[in-house]
């Protein structure tokens, strides 16, 4: 009978010839366990979804209550549904002013492919500015934005008129003009390897948008909920986006996205044409009640304060001659090493030793390390001993 790797292999979808093919039983905390019970300290929170870390009590409580009331009932958009609404009244409530019509979707990308559509909508203009390095899904759209052309380069033609520009260079903002619908952008540029703009930079590309009637387009998919010391990352700049994009943390790890603006500006999805975006499993009850549920536990249980404090400890800790730069904000921070090659063998003897890290896809020289906000210091301490021995084997 074959095994349940042999199945995977076989059966499930790859995308790489080098899977890591680790199989957990069960996670809880920062922890993941595989079927042996060795715990492994998931020091990425898959990639920035499990903020709360895994099987939040609260979190799981709200799904089981809503399972026992009903799960998909119609089209996102039709029935007034009591997740769907609370979760988006809760959210608006935290905003600013400007920020209060929510979309909800299934996923990041497809908060991207939205807001998209929705500049181009409501502008009427076709260019899109998106800058180099950046990231923002697989989706044609997304990747239609992304700012590497090693992973794009196999999927043209992709949507026409994108062009980038570079990340936290002023210089560059002339670019954008009266013909622009859009810039998309990260608050912190995530697979870039953590690249964090300077405000001023920030409130110049604010300003060069209000300036010549572009939409700004602010993609917090991973950097929202309390990742990098604040609720959401812009809040460090002083600025506000015309068009905010959420996923990740967002559904507590249930799967939900969501892209938001004002009142104003999403009503260009109600006509010329009517429907003018539509999603059946996007705002799912279940994904809502638990994103939700989420949301209330990370603003009543203190977490967003201690970020700071555990950015600091990972930066006194890590420290070693082959360690290049420790670099981020809060909880959103890449590691520098010489090379990809130093960078892989670390990950693995890492993983080897009960740690579970990454790379960047436009940083491969840089390691993930984004742990769920409710890591202690104790497991901080933990996580960087671990780190630091696999550095000292190599180096």
């Amino acid at each position: 009978m074959p095994t349940l790797r042999q199945l995977f292999l076989a059966n499930n979808a790859q995308t790489t010839d080098f899977p890591l093919l680790l199989e957990f039983e069960r996670a809880e905390g920062v922890y993941m366990y595989d079927k042996e019970g060795k715990p492994f300290i998931d020091l990425i929170s898959g990639i920035g979804v499990s903020n709360l870390g895994h099987s939040n009590p609260y979190v799981i409580n709200a799904i089981k209550q809503q399972v026992d009331k009903y799960m998909h009932l119609m089209v996102y958009g039709e029935y007034v549904q009591t997740p769907q609404v609370r979760f988006a009244e809760k959210l608006t409530s935290i905003l600013p002013s400007g920020l209060q019509s929510v979309y909800f979707t299934n996923s990041g990308s497809e908060a991207v492919e939205g807001a998209l559509k929705l500049a181009k909508r409501f502008t009427g203009r076709q260019q899109v500015i998106a800058f180099h390095n950046s990231y923002h899904g697989s989706t044609h759209g997304a990747l239609s934005v992304m700012g590497n052309e090693e992973f794009k380069q196999a999927y043209r033609p992709l949507l026409p008129g994108v062009s980038f520009i570079s990340f936290n260079k002023t210089a560059d903002l002339s670019y954008i003009t009266n013909q622009t619908a859009c810039v998309i952008v990260e608050t912190l540029q995530g697979e870039a390897g953590i690249r964090v703009p300077d405000s001023a930079y920030m409130q110049a590309l604010r300003a060069r948008c209000i300036e010549t009637g572009t939409l700004l387009i602010l993609d917090e998919i991973q950097a929202a909920f309390g990742r990098t010391g604040k609720l959401f990352a812009f809040e460090h700049f002083g600025i506000e986006p015309d068009i905010l994009l959420l996923a990740k943390a967002l559904g507590g790890g249930m799967p939900v996205g969501a892209f938001i603006a004002s009142n104003q500006i999403m009503s260009a999805l109600k006509e010329n044409p009517i429907l003018g975006h539509i999603t059946t499993f996007g705002g799912h009850p279940v994904c809502c009640a638990a994103g939700l549920a989420a949301l209330e536990f990370l603003l009543n249980e203190n977490l967003i304060n201690q970020v700071a404090e555990k950015e600091a400890l990972f930066k006194k800790l890590l420290v070693h001659p082959a360690i290049k730069q420790v670099r981020g904000k809060g909880l959103m921070l890449a590691m520098e090493l010489e090379s990809f090659d130093l960078n892989k063998k670390i990950i693995d003897r890492c993983i080897e030793n009960g740690v579970i890290t990454d790379w960047f896809l436009h940083c491969s020289n840089s390691m993930r390390i984004a742990p769920p906000l409710i890591i202690t210091p104790a497991e901080i301490e933990k996580a960087c001993s671990v780190i630091l021995e696999a550095i000292a084997h190599y180096c």
